[in-house]
């Protein structure tokens, strides 16, 4: 918002003196007379430069604009910042109901991954369950891995490969570890 102390290009406790030079130099300056081939532009300016002036010479009305002023940017003030609380209340809500749902999806895959179902059984579900194609994917993964390195750690064969560029040994890993690592694999 534009005030009609950036209007005329001083301070906002600049003095008569300072805001009379101010006029004079954006006067010469927007004249329309000193701006051919943009009159439009140069007489609104103008216009607005005059306006500024003619308020702000005069000492009661500059006191009423700046009282004006002051209250509107109080009440604007208020106003944006109960706009940016109801932003992060419903951002934050956002974020709740999709935490809620990606637990849902988890928890209904758990299920099925238990009954022995394969990856791609557990995706078709959760794409069913109106879940996104990305995420379905995702937990149909990690679940799917969560559920066969439990399979593996049940029959004793839960190893998985040592980290890359090191020599070829086996580590075990623990379901809790296979689930976490099928979890984050596809971010």
């Amino acid at each position: 918002m534009t005030t009609l102390y950036a209007t005329l290009g001083v301070q906002a406790d600049a003095t008569l003196d300072e805001i009379k030079l101010a006029y004079r130099r954006a006067a010469m300056k927007w004249h329309p007379d000193r701006n051919p081939g943009r009159e439009a532009e140069s007489h609104a300016a103008f216009q607005q430069i005059r306006d500024a002036y003619a308020i702000l010479s005069d000492a009661e009305q500059r006191q009423v604009y700046d009282d004006v002023f002051e209250r509107e940017m109080r009440r604007w003030e208020a106003e944006h910042a109960a706009q940016e609380a109801e932003e992060r209340q419903a951002q934050e809500q956002a974020r709740r109901v999709a935490q809620e749902h990606y637990e849902k999806m988890v928890a209904i895959a758990m299920r099925f991954a238990d009954e022995g179902h394969s990856r791609d059984v557990l995706f078709g579900i959760l794409l069913g369950k109106d879940c996104e194609t990305e995420l379905a994917g995702r937990i149909a993964d990690s679940v799917y891995a969560l559920h066969e390195s439990r399979h593996a750690c049940a029959e004793g064969e839960a190893v998985a490969p040592a980290h890359a560029g090191t020599a070829r040994t086996e580590i075990p890993v623990s379901p809790f570890d296979a689930f976490w690592q099928g979890l984050f694999r596809f971010r």
